[in-house]
């Protein structure tokens, strides 16, 4: 290598340092702390009849993934995960679609101004969005939900039969504008040449968008889903505020909401290396449904 190539490499490096550095501090790191905690358990210390009051830290090896595995309610969750997102994703990646496709064509004028509007509930923190949607379910607050009869004594929006649909509400809500700007870029980076010839050949509006646009944004259609599927696995937010008036939920109503109280000691066995295990193993199943997709994808793409 010569010496200007080293110089070269060198700025490269130092420039991508902080983000390296950043990178490894705040996503690496902790993936490997959380491997790491969940081979290990806790338990008395010795010293007294309860052992002194103190805990320390034991291997107890592949224990904690045998139990997360072997329970009911990990799976009971992720069968919720499933169904929420069976109906949620293809919804919003649909509305994202048809939000993409109109702010490309011409009938929309100022879409910038649009585009702002569809994408700000993005820019609201999902907590914050999960208050006040859980506020709007509510009928002593919501301007709408006290006309709506109850259901099994539940107030309607919250009742058993109708609680993923509210939250799948609150995540299409927030995340349609995310994926419209995915699909959006992908549009915008399609050839113009291509329009200007199908119109030149007597193609219509329509035909253009089913047959030229839409085909060329499977690439940006399987990102939006890949990321839909992480992220339903992941739901929390929505569900741990929910849970704050809907009573009658459980502490693993969620896979994540499972992890969260395995880990404040609300669900027994608790600590670090059970919730890190059901936290590794919740990583394992999206990586393992997003994969399938796209293998799927791939060979429909054939």
């Amino acid at each position: 290598m010569s010496r200007n190539a080293r110089h070269q490499a060198l700025f490269g490096w130092l420039f991508a340092a902080p983000f390296a550095i950043g990178f490894l501090l705040v996503f690496v790191a902790p993936i490997i702390w959380a491997i790491r905690a969940a081979f290990f358990g806790s338990e008395a210390a010795e010293g007294g009849l309860y052992g002194g009051g103190a805990r320390r830290e034991v291997f107890v090896g592949f224990k904690n993934f045998a139990h997360a595995a072997t329970n009911p309610g990990f799976w009971s969750g992720m069968g919720r995960v499933l169904a929420f997102g069976a109906i949620q994703i293809p919804v919003m990646i649909l509305a994202a679609l048809f939000l993409a496709l109109l702010l490309d064509s011409f009938l929309v004028r100022r879409p910038g101004l649009w585009r702002l509007g569809y994408f700000l509930p993005f820019a609201i923190p999902g907590l914050i969005a999960a208050i006040v949607w859980t506020y709007l379910y509510l009928p002593e607050l919501s301007p709408f939900a006290a006309a709506l009869p109850d259901l099994d004594g539940i107030a309607f929006f919250l009742s058993p039969r109708l609680v993923l649909a509210s939250m799948a509400n609150i995540t299409t809500w927030t995340y349609t504008g995310y994926n419209m700007l995915i699909f959006l870029a992908a549009l915008q980076a399609i050839p113009h040449d291509l329009y200007e010839a199908a119109r030149i050949d007597g193609a219509s509006g329509w035909v253009i968008a089913t047959k030229i646009k839409i085909p060329l944004v499977r690439g940006a259609a399987l990102l939006a889903v890949l990321l839909s599927i992480i992220g339903t696995v992941q739901l929390f937010n929505e569900p741990t505020m929910i849970r704050t008036v809907a009573t009658w939920m459980g502490n693993d109503y969620m896979p994540m909401l499972m992890a969260y109280n395995t880990l404040m000691g609300q669900i027994s066995p608790s600590g670090m290396g059970p919730a890190s295990a059901i936290s590794i193993l919740m990583a394992v199943v999206a990586g393992s449904l997003a994969v399938i997709y796209a293998l799927v994808q791939r060979r429909i793409a054939r």
